[in-house]
């Protein structure tokens, strides 16, 4: 079992293709994160042709990428746009249950730069609460401040909130990603592992760049993580030469040695 993001050269247009790659490159999962930074919508129609793509490929969803929203912002201290963003969250929860996937990512709008957001934030998680445990699907917050995660951590329970670590982000500015994830690590339910210089966002594939993958590796065999590693890697980055099959030779590879990585560590 490893898993990619579905937007690994773009995240808007006809994903079918791009499905069709992953799944010969050996992938037996994705990470969707198509529309992951619009106010898209996704519609029964389209969902269901989503679920006959991953079944026709032999694909399964693992988790998806809610969207931040751009004028739907869940967080918004304007409560027209925050009501519109819920609408959003709502609709990647019922996408994620309808194809399978146990759970969504967000972020938190506003809340690690200024007090005025939480209030919206608090609002809106109050109102995502029970319609994600009657779906059946949890939330992941990605890691950027750890200090507002652990807040809201501390106000709602892990059978709704839990933490998606992303390896990038953790490794840029001061790289005190993998002591939050450390102490958050029996909140992990996502991973979005990719590599990058420390200093920009770069989506490069795993081993590639300065993130210190056999800590990450021994982080995560002691958390509550129990599914595969999901890289989120993606071509914007790499020469232009490559192709898309070697980029996704080389993620896959990636992943199954971290996985090894992991496994080599005591549980």
């Amino acid at each position: 079992m490893l898993s990619i993001t579905t937007d690994y050269v773009k995240d808007t247009g006809c994903p079918a293709p791009f499905l069709e790659k992953i799944a010969a490159a050996g992938f037996s999962h994705v990470h969707w994160c198509h529309h992951w930074n619009t106010d898209f919508l996704y519609s029964k129609h389209e969902i269901r042709q989503i679920r006959k793509w991953l079944d026709d490929s032999g694909l399964k969803l693992l988790d998806l990428h809610a969207s931040a929203g751009v004028e739907k912002n869940w967080g918004s201290p304007a409560d027209y746009e925050r009501l519109s963003g819920v609408e959003l969250v709502l609709n990647r929860l019922e996408m994620t249950a309808a194809l399978g996937g146990g759970s969504i990512v967000i972020h938190l709008p506003g809340l690690e730069q200024n007090s005025l957001f939480r209030k919206p934030v608090y609002k809106s998680l109050d109102t995502l609460l029970p319609a994600a445990k009657e779906l059946n699907v949890k939330i992941a917050v990605e890691n950027g401040s750890f200090a507002a995660i652990e807040s809201v951590f501390n106000d709602y329970p892990d059978n709704f909130l839990g933490l998606c670590y992303d390896s990038g982000h953790g490794n840029m500015g001061d790289c005190s990603g993998l002591k939050g994830l450390n102490r958050l690590k029996n909140r992990l339910i996502a991973v979005h592992l990719h590599d990058n210089d420390g200093v920009s966002d770069l989506h490069r594939p795993m081993f590639t760049g300065t993130v210190d993958w056999n800590e990450l590796a021994g982080i995560i065999a002691e958390s509550a993580y129990d599914k595969c590693p999901s890289t989120e890697a993606c071509m914007r980055n790499v020469p232009a030469s490559e192709s898309e099959e070697s980029f996704l030779a080389e993620c896959l590879q990636g992943c199954k040695k971290f996985a090894g990585m992991i496994a080599a560590f005591p549980r």
